[in-house]
């Protein structure tokens, strides 16, 4: 590492003579051999910073990104436009370096870019209160799971099965280190089987998780559910598009008692995956359960407008497995990403990003439809995916729109055993009406 080390070997010299040892290798004498490696790491020989600046460029060259790709594919992260002002203004040091604000008289900014979040988030879903973001959608999911049991005094959670694969296996693993009841309700056409729901539902459960739109992007009609739910003192968790929330009824318009969902369509890049934020909310009643922090508005000693960490459970940070929560921090620079987004969009500019992903998706539905070879795997109401029953394997399909530079759908195949050969495909506010009309063109002449 020499030099990027400063110390040097004088330092080292002196170091190991105020010790009373003569070699660094004596520091370690009381490991035994037969555990240590007794060789150089494997380790490419060391390179000056041009030749690292390269080597990295050269791997970063094998990956494509949507820049370079026309991208179809959603399935949980979505190719939605991103203002240029978002990276100018997250890119500003009182942001990029910000930390924990536990001392608001020196975190004003920050505090109060957390509370105009919250508030957004609260109107985007109806809902009285939001945390600070959490870390991702589907951990959001699994505390307000976590938040049901705890309020009912209840273990059992119900979950639909078109809720998002990656959403119920995170659910399944902090549901089982829990020691709570996972209970999982087959889909019916692509929605909640709401006859298998009402068996399962009982004076037991703590709480029901749907998603909508769901996972193959239809909308659910939670009315039977949220029904079900209430009448056995159970709590609703919907997790939703925050983006679909400028078309559709809200989670509070629909009797949800936590919303949760993922943020990244609100201004983050895809990012190969993170990082992203989760978004929670729910009722004034249920506000000191909330995991993470909450920021609050007050008034400093001169009567003016301040910001201040309030209803901030510390003990979660010392009970470990029996604190409330163990979401000790938030995705605070992708929460501010939102903010600027949603302050950006305004309501009108976010209702023509939804009505926009909407129109175009019915657009490429119909126009594989009428190619007579792709045929819709559903017929549900939908927002800005939707399934397609195919003739030829996924994967080959796929293949060949990369090689056209388009990125084809996800194969549902993978966690429906039901539907093989099924595509999942996405359009969003940023596809072109050429762009759709090659997809379809391309995909026509597979056999």
């Amino acid at each position: 590492m020499y030099p990027y080390i400063p110390n040097t070997q004088d330092d080292e010299r002196e170091l190991l003579s105020n010790i009373g040892i003569d070699s660094i290798e004596n520091l370690f004498e009381d490991i035994p051999e037969s555990i240590k490696l007794n060789r150089r790491l494997n380790l490419n020989r060391p390179m000056s910073e041009i030749e690292v600046k390269n080597h990295i460029e050269n791997l970063a060259r094998k990956n494509k990104s949507t820049d370079e790709l026309i991208c179809f594919l959603g399935a949980g992260a979505y190719d939605h436009y991103i203002p240029s002002v978002i990276k100018h203004i997250t890119s500003r040091a009182e942001f990029y370096t910000a930390y924990t604000p536990y001392q608001p008289e020196i975190s004003q900014g920050t505090l109060q870019v957390i509370f105009e979040y919250q508030s957004m988030i609260c109107s985007l879903t109806g809902m009285d209160v939001s945390n600070a973001s959490m870390y991702d959608g589907a951990t959001a999911t699994a505390e307000a799971a976590f938040m049901a049991c705890d309020n009912t005094r209840r273990n059992s959670i119900v979950v639909s099965k078109t809720v998002h694969p990656e959403i119920r296996r995170t659910l399944k693993t902090y549901l089982y280190f829990r020691g709570i009841e996972y209970v999982e309700v087959e889909d019916n056409d692509g929605v909640t089987d709401i006859e298998k729901l009402k068996a399962v539902v009982s004076n037991k459960t703590a709480g029901v998780i749907v998603q909508s739109p769901n996972f193959f992007g239809i909308i659910e009609d939670v009315t039977e559910i949220e029904k079900c739910v209430h009448e056995n003192k159970g709590m609703l968790i919907m997790n939703v598009d925050p983006v679909s929330l400028a078309l559709l009824k809200s989670p509070a318009e629909q009797g949800a008692d936590i919303a949760v969902g993922e943020g990244q369509g609100l201004g983050s890049s895809l990012n190969y995956g993170g990082p992203y934020l989760g978004f929670m909310a729910t009722t004034s009643k249920l506000m000191r359960k909330l995991p993470g922090r909450i920021v609050g508005q007050t008034e400093d000693v001169d009567g003016k407008r301040a910001f201040v960490l309030t209803l901030q459970a510390r003990e979660q940070h010392i009970r470990r497995q029996k604190a409330t929560s163990n979401i000790c921090s938030n995705q605070a620079i992708n929460a501010l990403t939102a903010a600027i987004y949603l302050t950006t969009m305004g309501k009108k500019g976010l209702r023509e990003v939804a009505v926009q992903s909407t129109q175009k998706a019915h657009y490429a539905l119909n126009k594989l439809n009428n190619t007579g070879i792709y045929k819709p795997l559903f017929n549900k109401p939908f927002f800005k995916e939707f399934a397609v029953k195919c003739n030829s394997e996924i994967e080959k399909i796929n293949q060949e729109l990369l090689k056209n530079n388009i990125i084809g759908g996800y194969d549902l195949g993978k966690d429906y055993p039901d539907y093989t050969n099924s595509m999942l495909l996405c359009v969003t506010e940023k596809r072109t009406k050429n762009e759709i009309d090659t997809l379809v063109a391309l995909m026509e002449g597979i056999r």
